[in-house]
This record gives structure tokens, sequence and C-alpha cells, in this order.
């Protein structure tokens, strides 16, 4: 069974996207905006399609050790109710998006798509 990993979201600093061997489970990442008061961290544990639409735990954390501890509590939760359908259908709309946007590159309609005559 696949471990979970951790992978540095590029585009914002201090945000990892946690991954369950390929499908991406969620997000541990700084918040930004808050009060330094209260708690600096936040996780979301879930990912759709696979799920139910809201089908998700989140929370927030005074420190990125405390929410990884969170975060790795809530995907024990939420992976008792997963089978392997459910991540099938995550690389499924994977790797649907990655087909659509590289004909999107290559100019040529999508299969639902009439040509123009």
């Amino acid at each position: 069974m696949p471990e979970l990993t951790r992978h540095r979201y590029p585009e914002r600093h201090y945000c990892w996207h946690v991954y369950f061997g390929d499908v991406c489970v969620g997000t541990i990442a700084r918040r930004t905006g808050c009060p330094v008061d209260v708690d600096q961290w936040s996780w979301q544990c879930g990912f759709y399609p696979g799920s139910n639409p809201g089908e998700y735990l989140d929370g927030t954390a005074a420190s990125f050790d405390q929410a990884r501890a969170d975060f790795e509590k809530a995907w024990r939760a939420f992976s008792a109710k997963r089978t392997e359908a459910d991540y099938q259908t995550w690389r499924d709309q994977r790797d649907w998006t990655a087909r659509k946007y590289a004909m999107f590159e290559r100019g040529e309609p999508l299969p639902s798509q009439e040509v123009s005559r």
C-alpha cells in the first residue's frame, strides 16, 4: 500500500500537496492574511472526484508538525471509506483533463464538439 508523500507546490511558499501514490489527497499550507495570534497552518484532507462533493476534512494548527499530525489522523478516517474504484475515478478525471488540454493546445475540437462546416 502506498504511503503519504508531500510535494512542495511551486507557486506558493509553504504549501505542500499530499499524495497517496499518484492521487493528490490534500494540502498542508501556511495560512495567509490571518492575524498573528491565530493558528498559522491549515490542512485539508480529501479528493474529488472519487468522494462525494464536500466530503473532506480540514482544520488549522499552530505549527507545521501539528498540521501534519492532524492531517495524518484525518487521512486514516477518510481513507477508511475509500475503495480502489474511488482512486481510479480521480485518476480517470486527471487523465481526461490532461488529454483535453493537450487537444486545446493542438487546436483540436473535443470529441463532443462538431466541426463547423
